[in-house]
Formats: structure tokens, sequence, C-alpha cells
């Protein structure tokens, strides 16, 4: 069983949802965590006082990171806190669904923004104390609808894709560090953010995956634990679908 003992590791996001069972699995793991979240105070402090329980270390911190400024603040943060930054989980994210021709300018900017934009700017800022150290894990939250398009999502699909671009580009900078950068595509799980759909949608949806089911944010976790993890180490560029084969390569 591989061990994240000692390492620092921040995700964004990681007030609820999948950036929440992301955060309290690395915990898990021994790894000591910040807790980002923009909005959502309440619940980053349930997170970490659900790792501080079991004898893990956490510190919330608020950051709007589609602000190049606060996502600086927040790596900052980090470092001065626990000194260094070792794992970075990009994973802020956002939908505002809408046919292409009805989608509103905003709900496009604010979708690029939140989830392709923030990574960037978290991605940017911690690149210089990983070079520094020379190790580092970046570790993309993506989705299958960013290989796979879907209809009324155009701004989430690119954001999505956009991030994967992102992914294999950065590694081919930082791998020669020992930093690597990987990204994951969760399929459909059940989240607040795909808590919008209708049940007749999910039940295609679950017919369409060749293991019959939705996932578990905690197996999406399970997959950026190890990507995290001195295990992986030979692995960097790569793209891993968590969605039960509903889209293959």
């Amino acid at each position: 069983m591989f061990t994240l003992t000692d390492k620092i590791a921040i995700v964004t996001g990681s007030s609820k949802g999948i950036g929440a069972a992301i955060a309290k699995t690395l915990a898990a793991q021994g790894a000591k965590l910040i807790i980002n979240h923009r909005n959502s105070a309440t619940e980053a402090e349930t997170v970490a006082q659900s790792i501080i329980e079991i004898g893990g270390q956490a510190t919330v911190i608020q950051a709007d990171v589609s602000q190049a400024s606060e996502a600086q603040a927040l790596i900052k943060v980090g470092v001065k806190t626990y000194g260094q930054v070792d794992i970075l989980v990009n994973n802020a994210g956002i939908t505002r669904d809408n046919l292409i021709m009805k989608m509103k300018e905003a709900d496009w900017d604010m979708v690029l923004k939140t989830n392709l934009s923030s990574a960037y700017h978290c991605s940017k800022a911690v690149i210089r104390p990983m070079l520094k150290k020379r190790y580092g894990r970046i570790i993309n939250i993506t989705s299958v609808v960013g290989l796979s398009g879907q209809a009324g999502q155009a701004n989430y699909a690119a954001s999505k894709a956009g991030i994967i671009g992102l992914t294999k580009s950065l590694a081919r900078e930082v791998g020669s560090r020992h930093i690597t950068v990987n990204a994951v595509a969760p399929g459909f799980i059940p989240t607040a953010l795909t808590g919008v759909l209708s049940e007749e949608a999910v039940n295609s949806i679950v017919q369409q995956t060749p293991l019959g089911r939705l996932g578990k944010p905690e197996e999406v976790a399970s997959a950026v634990a190890f990507l995290a993890s001195d295990e992986a180490a030979f692995i960097t560029g790569q793209i891993l679908s968590i969605d039960g084969g509903l889209v293959m390569q």
C-alpha cells in the first residue's frame, strides 16, 4: 500500500463532492491538506474537521482560483503554512449548461475561467517551488465530456478538453525536474453538478455504461491518490478515465 506521509497537498474546490472525497482520501494516506473553497466556508470546515478527527492535519483557505492573484495567494499560504507544496489537485469546477444557440456569453466565460483558467493559475503558481525542490505531483480533474463532447455542454466540454491539453503540455515542460502532471476524467458521479439530471437521463447513462452503474466520488479519489504517490513516479501526461467504461479510447 502506498503512502503520502508528510506530503503537502492542495485540493482546489474541495469543500464538497469529488474534491472533498479527494481531500479525505489523501489525508487518509498521510498527506497534510489545504482545503480550498470559493464561498462554501461551512462545508470546507466540515471536511477539515473530518480529517482532523482521524488524526490528520488540514487547513481551510478561501480563494477564488479563477482569479490569478487569489490562486497565487493560495499557493503562497500553502508554502508558508507547511514549508512546501508537493501535490496540487486542480479540481475546482462548475457547469452552466445550455444549447450553444441559447448560451449566454457570461456563462461561457465563467465556466472557462473557473474550470480551465483556475488550473492554469494554480499550476503556474506552484511550479516554481516544485522546480526548486525537483519534485511535484499535479493532478487535474477533467471529465469524460472533455473526451467525447456532450450536447448542451459546449462550455463545460471545451474547458475540460482544454485541461487535457494543459496536462500534456505541462507534463512535457517539467518532466525533467521529476514533476509529473496527469489528469483524471470522471464519468458520471452523483454530486451537486450531476444532481440536475433527470431520472430518465441517469438511467440512460447507466445503460450505456459497461459496468452498469454510476461511479462514486471515492473511486475518483483513489485514482488521484495513486497518481500523487511515489509509486506513480513514471506516469506523466496521461488521462485516466474513471467512468465504468462509458468512454473507451
